[in-house]
């Protein structure tokens, strides 16, 4: 997932556009970009465009980012998407902590992406990250994070705080960081400095909320290390390993067990990890 774009949920007619994009992933929003009178219809769209056979043929990243999950409007969305657990991941906003992860989980098999938007999120992040086997990553959300705090995007040395902090909660459960959305659609330079300071952290990838930021976001986390090179790596460290050697050159590179680890985390972070 170099890229995840964000798709209205009540705009249908965004739905096949962003299907034949080019980002990597794509986030339904049935939370904030959809009014309560019209959630109802919201997912009822969104589930019939799920189920049909062109999302079906489809390799992208399916993800649904449902309503907080103390609203009657969460176990709606979760009951709509029941059936489509297996070919989704769910993104549960505002998480603060493990408890609600778990109550999540118990509604659904889909693997989790978890928003760490607040003060307490980030407190407990670490907690967050291994409160259950269903998380797939943790999610960057700075907009509402600093803005609670009144701290200005600008502040570079407090977005640093923020991500590194997500970042190891990250690490230590094993599990996916994801960077969030940059909001100022004009400002590329701002988007392409953020992204690349999250990919030098280690962060997987970064939402969208337009097309135009997707080439970006696939070029600058394209050289992080993708999944073809990490199954490419896993491959020659089998044979070294066969050969008795714990370190040995991957095209240009020495490497030794801590590159080979991090092979393994892209691949399972992608579900391309093989037992």
């Amino acid at each position: 997932m170099r890229s995840k774009l964000f798709v209205p949920g009540a705009r249908p007619d965004f739905f096949d556009k962003a299907l034949a994009g080019e980002a990597d992933a794509l986030s339904f929003d049935l939370e904030d970009s959809v009014p309560d009178n019209g959630k109802a219809s919201a997912r009822e769209r969104l589930v019939e465009f799920l189920r049909s056979e062109r999302v079906a043929a489809s390799d992208k990243v399916m993800i649904v980012r449902i309503n907080a999950l103390d609203t009657a409007h969460a176990r709606n969305d979760l009951a709509m998407l029941g059936g489509l657990a297996d070919r989704l991941t769910i993104n549960l906003p505002k998480v603060e902590d493990a408890d609600t992860v778990r109550a999540a989980a118990a509604m659904t098999s889909a693997r989790l992406l978890l928003n760490i938007e607040t003060p307490k999120g980030l407190r407990n992040a670490a907690e967050i990250a291994g409160a259950h086997p269903h998380v797939a990553g943790l999610q960057i959300g700075l907009n509402d994070l600093l803005a609670s705090l009144r701290c200005e995007r600008s502040q570079r040395d407090a977005v640093h705080s923020v991500l590194w902090q997500v970042r190891l909660a990250a690490g230590e459960a094993g599990c996916l960081a994801y960077d969030g959305a940059w909001p100022d659609l004009g400002d590329e330079k701002g988007f392409r400095a953020e992204a690349e300071h999250a990919r030098s952290l280690g962060y997987l990838g970064k939402s969208c909320i337009h097309p135009r930021q997707v080439p970006i976001a696939n070029a600058i986390f394209a050289r992080h290390g993708g999944v073809e090179e990490a199954q490419r790596l896993l491959v020659v460290a089998k044979a070294a390993e066969r050969e008795g050697r714990g370190a040995f050159l991957f095209e240009g590179r020495m490497i030794d067990r801590p590159a080979i680890e991090e092979a393994r985390a892209t691949l399972r972070a992608a579900g391309r990890l093989n037992p």
